[in-house]
């Protein structure tokens, strides 16, 4: 990026929200992208998979394996619940589809689809055009997503679910002119191993570089903007993808943007070194952690309000369920382990 983007609002190491803006056109070179395919649903969605457990607790008839990389979401999830993160990753219990997932996941294929066009026909009447066909491939890749409107003969549910897409994409355009954006990768699966061994691996929806080689890493959401005071929970994904970035180029990233479609609001960070290095050391204690629970078989549940969205209820202690039988071997704490 160069000079003008948003330098007025923004300051090097600080989080703020900018008003709509057109941004600079951003051709450049492109991010190597990593050679295997992605691990996680694109977008803000979930796991998900309509699959039927095999004996041992495991989904998709998959034998269980201790945790081999850690991504942004995974990671938030141990952060939320250390048992949420061993029924979606170990025991891969399989999750209903929601309609707020789905629907993110089906915006962001339209952007992303959207730079497929010359600049001067990324217009919002072709952004909305994109939709029908896009909902099509998303349910011939995603079967079960069928199953969020079984119950709606006439359509009516699935239409307000359309228009509320449309209107998603739509307001995009209110924050940022696709026409004068080239970016140099979209949906782009990246993967780095840090000295330690972890392997860090994630999506990353928009990297737009600079003739001058900045990079800035976008991010669409189609939720409402966190407040001020759970913004550094909101920028903890970025600052991952921002890690992941400076491990493989040796370039901190100029700039990390949150689009929140929901709102209307942008929320950017400029982040330093110093801000990568302590994401590092935070994913290495979490990985300890983890690796910790993995041999042991503790995996503590953690309520919070979030608590009342979750998939698992039916085999949480908290609600007066029981784990399926942990599939992995399990070691005895040594002395003094809490």
């Amino acid at each position: 990026m160069d000079s003008s983007i948003d330098e007025a609002a923004a300051q090097p190491g600080g989080a703020v929200r900018t008003p709509p803006a057109t941004p600079p056109r951003t051709p450049g070179p492109a991010m190597p992208a990593a050679t295997e395919p992605a691990t996680e649903p694109a977008g803000e969605a979930a796991p998900q998979t309509a699959s039927v457990p095999a004996a041992g607790g495991t989904g998709e008839g998959r034998s269980a394996a201790a945790p081999t990389s850690l991504s942004p979401s995974r990671a938030s999830d141990f952060m939320q619940c250390p048992l949420l993160y061993r029924f979606r990753v170990i025991d891969r219990l399989p999750e209903k589809p929601s309609e707020a997932a789905t629907r993110g996941t089906l915006v962001h294929a339209v952007l992303e689809r959207l730079f497929d066009a010359p600049a001067g026909e990324r217009t919002a009447p072709r952004a909305k055009a994109l939709i029908p066909g896009q909902w099509d491939r998303l349910r011939e890749s995603r079967p079960e997503v069928t199953e969020l409107f079984a119950d709606d003969p006439e359509g009516q549910r699935l239409a307000g679910w359309l228009a509320e897409a449309e209107r998603l994409v739509e307001r995009w355009f209110t924050l940022e002119d696709p026409t004068r954006l080239e970016p140099a990768e979209r949906e782009l699966f990246v993967e780095a191993e840090l000295e330690s061994g972890l392997r860090l691996r994630g999506i990353i929806d928009r990297v737009d570089v600079a003739p001058t080689g900045e990079v800035r890493i976008v991010d669409y959401k189609t939720g409402k903007a966190p407040r001020p005071e759970y913004a550094e929970g909101a920028l903890f994904q970025m600052k991952f993808y921002a890690l992941v970035v400076w491990r493989l180029k040796r370039v901190v990233p100029r700039r990390l943007q949150l689009v929140y479609l929901g709102s209307g609001d942008v929320l950017t960070y400029d982040p330093v070194l110093a801000d990568l290095e302590r994401v590092e050391r935070k994913l290495h204690a979490l990985w300890e952690a983890i690796g910790q629970a993995t041999e042991t078989g503790n995996w503590r549940p953690r309520p919070t309000k979030l608590c009342g969205w979750c998939d698992h209820q039916a085999h949480c202690p908290e609600f007066g369920g029981t784990p399926p039988p942990y599939p992995l071997p399990v070691t005895a704490p040594g002395p003094g382990t809490v």
